[in-house]
């Protein structure tokens, strides 16, 4: 077993979690005989991208829209639902029905209709490493889609992956902070931890290339400001898999507005 260190980009991480989902043994049987609902978001707008290319759909599909809620530097407009004041509509969630796509169709509309075998794909706003635990920012007064996602979740047995980069990583127990953001004398967003398969950057190499990932150290600059500085064990066939996948991904820009 040797040991090589890789630093990923957010952008290139997002591009890797992509990638693995769309290998993903629950995801691809899901694609082939049940229903695959894409919640949008940015780290999602990825993962949506690598379905519908896997299944021959791409065409027409923008990641460029595809949230509902965003978090932006200060000096970006956005209108009170947390959309951008201005350029573009939400054209819904990508939902793929047996391997089709149902173009405008939301978690909302199909959420009633999911079963066991059927897969969410519902992103995080914070990812506690240590305790495997997730939680989602909600702006929503009747709890958004996580709530519907819960719904099919834990009363139907469907499965919940959530993919989230390790720049959302906090060093708190994800309830304790839900306590915290939920209190009545608090303001602004709330905070839900969720159930669900966790899948970060050391996941996906994890999935991808069968190596074990650390997260080591952090940052940078130039636009590898909040990039993961990963320490990556593994056999030199693994290790080779992993700087492959890795480079695949290196050179993948910052999300635009």
């Amino acid at each position: 077993m040797k040991t090589q260190q890789f630093v990923v980009t957010p952008a290139a991480g997002k591009r890797l979690i992509a990638t693995a989902i769309a290998r993903h043994e629950a995801v691809v049987s899901a694609l082939q005989g049940g229903t695959v609902v894409v919640v949008a978001g940015t780290t999602n707008g990825y993962v949506a991208e690598e379905l519908l290319r896997a299944t021959g759909q791409a065409d027409g599909f923008s990641r460029q829209r595809f949230f509902r809620g965003l978090t932006t530097p200060p000096g970006i407009v956005r209108s009170a639902s947390g959309r951008l004041a201005e350029g573009g509509r939400f054209a819904g969630d990508v939902v793929i029905v047996k391997g089709e796509w149902q173009r405008g169709q939301t978690l909302f509309e199909v959420a009633e209709q999911l079963r066991r075998g059927d897969v969410i794909l519902k992103g995080a706003n914070a990812v506690n490493l240590a305790d495997r635990e997730a939680a989602v920012l909600i702006g929503d007064p009747r709890g958004g889609t996580v709530a519907a996602a819960l719904q099919a979740v834990v009363g139907r047995r469907v499965r919940l992956i959530v993919p989230v980069g390790l720049e959302k990583r906090v060093h708190r127990k994800v309830h304790e902070l839900a306590a915290l953001l939920n209190a009545p004398d608090a303001e602004g967003a709330r905070l839900l931890p969720i159930p669900g398969e966790i899948v970060t950057e050391i996941e996906a190499l994890a999935l991808l290339a069968g190596v074990q990932a650390e997260l080591v150290a952090a940052g940078g600059v130039g636009g590898a400001e909040g990039a993961a500085w990963l320490a990556v064990r593994g056999s030199t066939e693994q290790l080779a898999a992993a700087r492959q996948l890795i480079d695949a991904v290196a050179a993948e820009p910052p999300f635009v507005l």
